[in-house]
């Protein structure tokens, strides 16, 4: 491998880890939603626009650095999701006759909503917020100078995926450590024992939505430095949501984290390599390709190893 290959293929793995970094944060919300109360969001990928747009307004408006908007964006997306789980979605788990179908169905009417909210309010053009920082990068050469490979580093990529690694950091201690937390965690694994327990059930579905909703929001918010903003773009994360779900494990934490950092560095890859059209077409085939040969996902390949199975 030449100089040059190295270099490439150096620069690509570094790409698709950043890119993987964020698409697990993405990830976590639905995968805990998922968890603890057993449907798929397939609003997901809408309230991750509402972020966006969130975003978009704070910095096009009173010019709020994106970053900075996480703080306001989490928070409202937190009691968007509590009004949504509270007000629409439980009144629907609540009726047996109710097949768990119609209650993802009903999270795909949400996304249409919101979509179709944002078209009427943001008219279908593609947006972005021009940040001073958009193109700055750190290059290997300028810290070593004599570095034989020139590897750089995009600004608004690395802050955005530290942030990312940070706001994980943060769930983990919420859901280790915390009263809340453990009672989040005890209601995914075992909704009767929670029960008997004393744990609120009802109230920690509705804080778990909420919580996913915060994540997805604030994942949107680390992303407008970096990405455009349409009405319909919740759909596609909705997908690689979806697909990094199944591939983690559904309702696995560590899965979601590690099938985000997988599917970052196959897409990175795959548009180096092959081409960026082949992206949406390789998502299909790890989804299938896990359907097939580990329906359990990470999570059950980290539970086999671990008992010895």
């Amino acid at each position: 491998m030449t100089a040059v290959q190295t270099e490439v293929l150096l620069q690509t793995l570094i790409s698709g880890v950043l890119l993987g970094g964020l698409y697990a944060l993405i990830a976590l919300g639905m995968t805990i939603i998922m968890g603890v109360m057993k449907i798929i969001n397939l609003a997901h990928g809408e309230l991750m626009m509402v972020g966006m747009y969130i975003a978009f307004v704070l910095f096009s408006w009173l010019h709020i650095d994106p970053y900075l908007s996480v703080f306001i964006a989490a928070p409202a997306l937190f009691v968007l999701g509590v009004g949504l789980q509270k007000f629409l979605i439980n009144p629907v788990m609540k009726v047996d006759a109710i097949l768990p179908e119609n209650q993802v169905i009903l999270t795909v009417g949400i996304g249409m909503v919101l979509a179709n909210l944002a078209t009427i309010i943001f008219q279908s053009d593609y947006r972005q917020t021009p940040v001073s920082y958009a193109t700055k990068a750190w290059y290997l050469t300028d810290l070593w100078k004599g570095a034989p490979l020139e590897l750089s580093l995009s600004f608004p990529w690395s802050v955005s995926f530290t942030i990312a690694v940070l706001i994980t950091a943060c769930l983990w201690f919420f859901l280790a450590k915390t009263d809340t937390g453990k009672s989040i965690r005890a209601t995914a694994q075992d909704l009767d024992a929670a029960l008997l327990m004393g744990v609120n059930v009802e109230r920690m579905r509705v804080i778990t939505f909420g919580l996913g909703s915060a994540l997805v929001g604030a994942a949107g918010c680390l992303f407008i430095p970096i990405y455009y903003i349409y009405p319909d773009i919740g759909g596609q994360f909705t997908l690689i949501s979806f697909v990094i779900t199944v591939l983690g494990g559904l309702g696995s934490t560590v899965g979601a984290i590690i099938g985000g950092l997988v599917l970052g560095l196959f897409e990175s890859l795959t548009a180096t390599y092959i081409g960026m059209g082949w992206a949406p077409v390789g998502r299909f085939m790890i989804f299938v390709a896990v359907l097939i040969f580990i329906p359990g996902g990470v999570a059950s390949l980290l539970r086999s190893r671990k008992f010895g199975k």
